[in-house]
């Protein structure tokens, strides 16, 4: 059925709601479904202050257009810290990913770690103006309302990446590097060869997504709420989405669903979702295989990819064709890596020794590279 396989494009391809995250292993994760009570809020001005028992924070601002951004912190106190890192996580996902960096690694190095809920994610507002230059927006108003300084590291996971892009593009001189994780690619990137994504199935099933959610967005709706049928089943361990360690993340990471039915269910939580399928997937302002040095050649600041050669939902082939495009980009090839780079550890360690000290395991070099 086509209606299935653009569900099994959005949610496995977008990095999505499939995927359990873990938190705490000994107890059952709190749902996403559950916004904190008024009890648990603690007003300061624009700022809200979440109460929490555990080592990290939580709390939203109070955005310039009036829209609350939800987001956790976590590593070491900010103003303590070596290192500050923004992380955009991807399609359906929201501020409780588990990215898997060890307290041990960010105490060592002195990391403070901010994850937030992009617009119309877990407690953040919808945004109905969403677009590029929003996402980068919303991203640099949360730097400045935490007091991040001038400058701050951004990491973008899967669908993440085209705000991160964005950042890229509109305000170069806040980042002090950036790392994109698996990045999806937009097959309308003008630069693209024809000839490297004609045969790509991915490129029809993107095409086809972004007119579903446009044109028939009651169908989608429908279809991802509905209880006669196993609306995810199509991505349920599905080895035509994802790689046999992405299986084994699946398999063995305790937690939970992210992105819940009646959650779906609320128009403007529905509607957020769709304009985010539309907004990575439809043709942008800008060409990023266009970009020249956005830090400059002389800078210490550099942009990383990670992609994992196993990856069945961006081909490695297309993020290697970005490297060779963009030589000024440090490019990074997991082995045995599939798409939910994240959720191992020692990968999450090597990108945060690469971004922040510029050290690089042997290990994620790509495997042509003679040099």
């Amino acid at each position: 059925m086509v209606l299935k396989r653009v569900v099994g494009l959005m949610m496995g391809c977008l990095g999505m709601s499939c995927l359990r995250i873990a938190d705490q292993p000994t107890r059952p994760a709190p749902s996403e479904c559950d916004s904190p009570s008024s009890s648990d809020m603690i007003e300061s001005g624009d700022l809200k202050e979440i109460k929490s028992s555990s080592s990290s924070s939580s709390g939203r601002i109070k955005l310039s257009d009036g829209r609350y951004l939800a987001y956790k912190e976590r590593g070491v106190p900010r103003n303590e810290s070596n290192y500050r890192v923004i992380i955009v996580h991807g399609f359906a996902s929201n501020k409780e990913m588990n990215f898997m960096a060890t307290q041990k690694l960010m105490g060592e190095l002195g990391i403070y770690l901010l994850q937030f809920d992009r617009a119309g994610y877990g407690d953040s507002d919808p945004n109905p103006k969403r677009s590029l230059k929003s996402e980068a927006s919303d991203i640099q108003e949360l730097a400045d309302q935490l007091q991040l300084g001038s400058k701050f590291y951004l990491v973008g996971v899967s669908i993440g990446s085209y705000p991160t892009w964005s950042c890229i593009k509109n305000i170069p001189e806040r980042l002090a590097g950036v790392a994109l994780v698996v990045p999806f690619v937009n097959y309308r990137w003008p630069s693209l060869p024809h000839g490297l994504i004609q045969d790509d199935y991915r490129k029809k099933l993107s095409q086809f997504a972004v007119w579903v959610c446009r044109h028939t967005p009651g169908l989608l709706h429908w279809w991802l709420t509905q209880k006669m049928f196993p609306s995810s089943s199509v991505l349920d361990r599905n080895p035509k989405i994802f790689s046999n360690k992405d299986l084994e993340v699946l398999k063995n990471t305790p937690g939970y669903q992210l992105l819940c039915k009646s959650k779906l269910k609320e128009e403007p939580i529905f509607d957020s979702l769709r304009k985010d399928v539309i907004v990575a997937f439809e043709k942008w302002d800008f060409d990023p295989l266009n970009l020249t040095h956005p830090f400059g050649q002389q800078s210490q600041c550099r942009l990383h990819i990670w992609q994992g050669y196993e990856d069945k939902v961006v081909p490695v082939e297309l993020q290697r064709y970005v490297w060779k495009r963009l030589p000024w980009i440090k490019y990074h090839e997991v082995p045995d890596g599939g798409h939910l780079l994240v959720y191992d550890s020692d990968v999450c360690e090597a990108m945060l020794r690469s971004l922040l000290l510029g050290e690089d395991h042997p290990l994620y070099k790509p495997k042509f590279d003679s040099n």
